[in-house]
């Protein structure tokens, strides 16, 4: 077994996805302390055009074929399985998105190899421990698992948003080793894919939002969800929300973050009377500038945020809002 990283590279119509690159910079990190290369693998047809995007690998292994143009778990199994068993790098990464834990099982399964699924965080301990956390009981534990070098390679589903992307486009710029894989003999294959349903949406997508503002349950009120709104209007951005708030049905679902919600990356996040439990903290640790607006003190909420304003929201919001109309 070498110590090299894997990372399965997510695409869909033509794109790569964010946790390509979340995967990517976390898996640049391990490799260089584990004094392992970085390998991104790309399965697919049409492919090789995205191979220049994943320039933060050291090398790429990609491969072309008509069965693997469209994602089906199956046929991702035959190929990858005995590609890893040849090659044996330490950890597969990959991420734990529905494309991801459709494959996970059945690959881990395929090898006899552990799978730690839901990572929140991978680190290395002692120079050659690889220490994985997960979350389990629908994320309100946490668990860690030591991938000790003995026990072989091992594969890690990680959530979206816990590491960065920006980390993994950084260092896209290199030229990484291509190697094309002669097409493998998939045989008779029982699923096949049919077609693509995309969903209607009827919201805005939280984790692509630049910027967001939250409300928690310190907005006792109803109405003064406008004072909010109108507060992320005035910053171009949306409004989304904690638990209690969805819970009330003052929002949708669509726009809760957290564990139970969607974990965002906005370059600006302000909270509006969130108290800062690690529930809701999990899904916005990504936040490039984290401002907080608490009339508690104490509140855990400002342990998190980059800085804070102690103040009535009622007050504050009617202030803030019209001297950034004015500017």
């Amino acid at each position: 077994m070498s110590n090299d990283i894997y990372v399965l590279a997510e695409h869909l119509q033509g794109r790569l996805n964010d946790i390509t690159f979340e995967l990517l910079g976390k898996g640049r990190e391990l490799a260089r302390q584990l004094g392992g290369r970085l390998t991104a693998l790309l399965l697919g047809k049409g492919i090789e055009h995205l191979a220049g995007e994943l320039g933060a690998a050291d090398a790429v292994l990609y491969l072309e074929d008509e069965r693997l143009a469209e994602f089906t778990p199956e046929a991702y199994v035959r190929v990858s399985a005995p590609l890893l068993r040849e090659r044996a790098p330490r950890l597969l990464l990959l991420g734990n998105t529905s494309m991801g834990m459709d494959l996970a099982p059945a690959l881990a399964a395929e090898l006899g190899i552990p799978l730690i699924t839901n990572c929140t965080e991978l680190r290395l301990e002692d120079g050659k421990e690889v220490v994985a956390t997960g979350q389990i009981c629908g994320g309100k534990l946490f668990v860690e698992a030591a991938l000790a070098e003995e026990q072989g390679m091992a594969i890690a589903a990680v959530m979206p948003g816990a590491f960065p992307a920006e980390r993994g486009r950084a260092e896209g710029g290199g030229a990484p080793q291509l190697e094309k894989l002669s097409p493998a003999p998939l045989g008779d294959l029982k699923t096949a894919f049919k077609r693509l349903i995309e969903p209607q949406r009827e919201d805005v997508d939280i984790s692509q939002e630049p910027v967001l503002v939250a409300v928690g349950r310190g907005l006792e009120r109803e109405e003064d969800l406008k004072l909010a709104e109108e507060l992320a209007e005035a910053l171009g951005g949306v409004l989304c929300a904690t638990r209690p708030i969805v819970d009330r049905g003052w929002l949708p679902l669509s726009r809760l973050v957290g564990r139970s919600g969607m974990a965002v990356k906005p370059k600006l996040y302000i909270a509006l009377g969130v108290s800062g439990a690690p529930e809701h903290l999990e899904g916005v640790k990504s936040a490039e500038l984290f401002i907080a607006v608490n009339s508690d003190p104490s509140a855990p909420i400002f342990n998190a945020a980059h800085y804070g304003v102690v103040e009535d929201l009622t007050k504050l919001l009617p202030a803030l809002t019209a001297e950034l109309r004015s500017k």
